[in-house]
């Protein structure tokens, strides 16, 4: 009787495992889909009189993370505007790291910065995104995004702060909490925020992309109230 119960056991074990790993396998493809769709023609925007004129904010010092990226990404887009929130601030604040997914990043941007109103775009197509960036820089206002950076030798997720768009120059400008600026092709930059250029990227992150927890082609606008 005993050995029966344990092989039925063990039986619901291996059903479960194998469900989990099939809807696993189809969160991955339909990623893939996704991920996909985000790449589309941008090169129409190299020669639209709409994007003609590079855009630059100024003033954004890139610094080297002590806590997170995300905090430094705010204590950055603070000194931009005047303030004096920094990393320490902010983890003294809490007593931890809050903004760990994009939404939370969103959510203590709007905390932080009542002055702005920040929004989520997530799943932009390129030129979407590029569309976005551009309007925001060109009122002024730097850009927080999601991307793949490296540290040292290793990819990483990571919050950056757009300063830069050269559409038809073919270049743009990331203050990086790694503490460096980068100035890199259209490409590039949309390779990153694809996440494409993560090489060899661990299957539990894939999943968190899959899932939701995470999200490409994403970016945080802040657009003044007053």
């Amino acid at each position: 009787m005993k050995s029966r119960a344990l092989k039925g056991v063990a039986i619901a074990i291996v059903a479960i495992v194998a469900a989990l790993a099939c809807i696993a396998a189809i969160a991955l493809v339909m990623l893939q889909g996704r991920t996909d769709a985000l790449r589309d023609d941008y090169s129409r925007m190299l020669t639209d009189a709409k994007y003609s004129a590079p855009v630059q904010v100024k003033g954004v010092e890139a610094i080297t993370q002590d806590v997170s990226c995300g905090y430094a990404v705010i204590e950055m887009f603070s000194a931009w505007n005047g303030g004096s929130i920094t990393e320490k601030s902010l983890y003294d604040e809490y007593g931890k790291v809050v903004t760990s997914t994009g939404q939370s990043f969103c959510d203590e941007m709007n905390k932080q910065f009542p002055g702005f109103a920040t929004t989520m775009r997530k799943y932009l197509t390129d030129s979407e995104l590029l569309a976005a960036v551009y309007a925001s820089l060109a009122e002024g206002v730097p850009v927080p995004i999601e991307w793949a950076a490296k540290q040292g030798d290793e990819w990483t997720l990571h919050y950056s702060l757009a300063t830069g768009l050269d559409i038809p120059g073919n270049k743009v400008t990331v203050a990086n909490p790694y503490g460096y600026v980068e100035e890199i092709s259209l490409d590039e930059f949309l390779s990153r925020t694809r996440f494409d250029a993560y090489e060899n990227m661990p299957l539990f992150l894939k999943l968190g992309f899959a899932f939701g927890i995470f999200e490409k082609n994403t970016v945080f606008i802040p657009e003044r109230t007053a």
